[in-house]
């Protein structure tokens, strides 16, 4: 059995949605990408303590994981949406989902990297 199955791009969004959703967290696709295989953002907007933006990314033993492309520090939301726009401009194929929530909290699973 292969190990490297990975789930089409459209069923993990909609998981991370439902994961916010059975919190009470606010949650919201900003952009559809490829619904098979586009790269996924999160937007974590903290209502106030600024923003990040997380991209999924492989560590080296193969592994998911997700890092700030917004560096270890809140930024404004105007800059969140610029480094978004950034990216977008890269990859068309990009998925954007916001998540509000006062204490930064997020859905995703897997190591957050600084």
């Amino acid at each position: 059995m292969d190990r490297d199955v990975r789930l089409r791009t459209r069923i993990r969004v909609q998981a991370l949605l439902r994961q916010c959703q059975s919190r009470g967290v606010f949650a919201a696709v900003v952009v559809s990408g490829d619904p098979d295989a586009g790269a996924v953002l999160v937007k974590v907007n903290t209502l106030g303590s600024g923003c990040w933006v997380l991209s999924q990314v492989r560590l080296p033993d193969g592994r998911p994981a997700w890092m700030r492309g917004t560096g270890g520090q809140a930024v404004t939301e105007q800059e969140a949406d610029a480094y978004i726009a950034r990216q977008r401009g890269y990859d068309d194929d990009l998925w954007v989902i916001e998540v509000e929530d006062r204490n930064g909290w997020h859905p995703l699973i897997d190591e957050v990297l600084l």
